[in-house]
């Protein structure tokens, strides 16, 4: 072969070449999974089921237990999400407005999701006999419809429910502590670090309950990091 249509072959293979589309090249694939080493690698949390919660009360007689709402009977993040973005998008103002809260406490709570959690917790006091009682930071409306909801979501008897207690949210006070005190209460669930601070504050039971991790409610706490018991499987 001359070297006229060497030449020829080398320019039409190069020009060729230039016209193919780039193939990437994928990088390795980090390997999945994991070893004994990370799974143990765990926080040291208590944690506890609702089974067991039940089996620590048998023997027990009927006792006054409450539950604080939003994030932990309720996920009502729909409500306080509506809420931000037509009183207050740029801050959390809106918390303080009295317009939001006859919103939220008189039907924005049809938006809220029922944690199966909850009805599984206050199925298992209702069977107990337990007296439920509802104790929220919300702040108090002259009329509210969050009593009905708790009712109708919770499976509750119109002969067994109390109403909220709205304790409102007081700087520098933890608002729920007077109403465990006044109720008697021997265990209370909650979502919040101040739930749980209130249970210990009068030397009661406290126990957590995840918060979902899609909550407005920002940041998540940190469960466990009191010491008290935490639900397993309790973020819904």
């Amino acid at each position: 072969m001359s070297a006229l249509p060497r030449f020829a072959l080398l320019a039409s293979l190069v020009a060729a070449s230039l016209t193919l589309p780039a193939v990437a090249v994928e990088a390795p694939a980090s390997p999945a999974g994991v070893t004994a080493v990370t799974l143990s690698q765990q926080a040291p949390i208590h944690w506890v089921s609702v089974a067991q919660i039940a089996r620590s009360l048998d023997g027990l007689p009927p006792m006054a237990v409450g539950f604080d709402i939003d994030d932990t009977l309720l996920f009502s993040s729909p409500g306080f999400y509506r809420g931000k973005q037509e009183f207050s998008p740029n801050d959390e103002s809106y918390l303080k407005n009295p317009a939001f809260w006859e919103k939220m406490n008189n039907g924005w709570d049809a938006f809220s999701v029922p944690k199966e959690v909850g009805k599984a917790l206050i199925a298992m006091h209702l069977q107990r006999g337990d007296h439920i009682y509802f104790v929220t930071g919300r702040s108090a409306t002259k009329t509210e419809t969050v009593s009905q909801t708790l009712q109708q979501t919770m499976g509750i008897p119109a002969d067994r429910l109390n109403p909220v207690i709205f304790a409102g949210d007081q700087p520098g006070q933890n608002t729920k502590v007077q109403w465990l005190k006044e109720k008697q209460m021997k265990v209370f669930y909650g979502d919040a670090d101040g739930d749980i601070k209130a249970a210990q504050e009068i030397g009661i039971r406290g126990i957590r309950l995840l918060r979902a991790a899609n909550s407005t409610y920002r940041p998540l706490p940190l469960a466990g990091a009191l010491g008290e018991e935490v639900i397993v499987n309790s973020q819904y």
